[in-house]
């Protein structure tokens, strides 16, 4: 699959009354709704949009991370947000990943709602201690009355060309975590959506963005009358043969795999997860018991990832539905590979449409 690349293009914190903000027992804010606009945006647009009506409905949301204020982010989703709202509302942080979580869970204690910014998925894991251990059973440990809510943002996955420790895709980790929340976008429709109610969402979430689909553009709005729950899975191509089940970047390879498989008479239906955890298990069940088949695609490695933990319950709810195994494709059981040779790492249309064509073979 060809990628787009990429168009060229003193630590403040917010001052905290005592007494003046709101206790974190407080009523969340209502979840947004997806704005009605007709008109087609790029993915990392999508996502600044979000985060500026965010903070423009709630002053109490932040945003912290490396370079999101004067540069506006490696990216450039949070371009024009520190100009609009201000150097307290929009931090500068020190290259420090635990520093910015470690302050975000602090901010959502004294009721704020932060918004980090982790310029690299393979830069999350000197916050990893901060994300397990602290910000996911605070709640809990709590009995509920703080409420941590914090969003997370991590660009992840491929297909850019970049160094080592660019192109992770960690999403197993924090899906066997309890406490957290899970979200991954596809479309710039999704992305506005999701990151909205991720942030007015009072447990903690974990919102991975497809770094490799920022720049593709699609409608602001969804079609759907009214907007899908953050929990819930969207079936974006039906389908009568062989269910696809994927993610972030990984959707619309699966959409193009649904395409060619179209011109051979095959009907592929395109299950886009959306929630990572929970996942919406409805869903995927009544999908795959209609279908009879199923294909897992994911950019992360294949062993132990969450295309393992979706195969092994399909096969517990749907046994006596099943045509064949539930297969899985994704990243090979290395470490990710120089730039050069990611097309070869990477789920492609071959290797998905190879997965469909073993499915049948039973």
């Amino acid at each position: 699959m060809s990628t787009t690349t990429p168009p060229p293009e003193t630590v403040l914190v917010p001052e905290i009354r005592p007494g003046a903000e709101p206790v974190a027992s407080a009523a969340a804010p209502q979840a947004p709704q997806a704005p009605q606009a007709p008109a087609t945006t790029q993915l990392a647009r999508a996502l600044g949009s979000a985060l500026r009506d965010a903070m423009a409905a709630d002053p109490k949301v932040v945003i912290l991370g490396e370079d999101v204020g004067r540069l506006g982010g490696v990216f450039r989703v949070t371009e024009g947000l520190q100009d609009e709202f201000g150097e307290a509302r929009v931090i500068d942080s020190p290259l420090s990943e635990s520093g910015i979580v470690g302050a975000a869970v602090g901010l959502a204690m004294r009721g704020y709602r932060p918004v980090c910014e982790i310029q690299f998925d393979g830069f999350v894991y000197p916050a990893f201690d901060q994300i397990v251990t602290q910000l996911s059973r605070l709640r809990q440990r709590s009995a509920g009355h703080l409420r941590m809510a914090v969003t997370i943002r991590i660009p992840y996955g491929g297909g850019i060309h970049a160094v080592e420790h660019h192109s992770e895709s960690p999403e197993a980790y924090f899906a066997h975590t309890p406490g957290l929340r899970l979200l991954t976008p596809s479309t710039p429709a999704d992305a506005y959506l999701l990151l909205r109610q991720a942030i007015a969402c009072d447990d903690p979430v974990i919102f991975f963005e497809p770094k490799r689909r920022y720049w593709e553009r699609g409608p602001l709005a969804a079609p759907e009358a009214e907007p899908l729950p953050m929990e819930r899975a969207r079936v974006a191509r039906p389908g009568t043969d062989v269910t696809l089940l994927a993610y972030g970047p990984t959707v619309r390879t699966c959409l193009d795999a649904a395409s060619a498989a179209a011109a051979d008479g095959c009907s592929v239906e395109v299950v886009d997860l959306r929630s990572l955890a929970p996942l919406d298990w409805p869903t995927l069940t009544d999908s795959v018991r209609r279908t009879g088949r199923a294909v897992v695609v994911h950019e992360a490695v294949v062993t132990a990832g969450l295309g393992a933990e979706i195969a092994a319950r399909l096969t517990e709810e749907c046994f006596y539905h099943l045509e064949a195994p539930v297969v899985r494709v994704g990243g090979y059981h290395a470490p990710y590979p120089a730039a050069r040779l990611e097309k070869e790492y990477l789920p492609d249309l071959d290797r998905v449409l190879d997965a469909v064509d073993r499915v049948f073979t039973y």
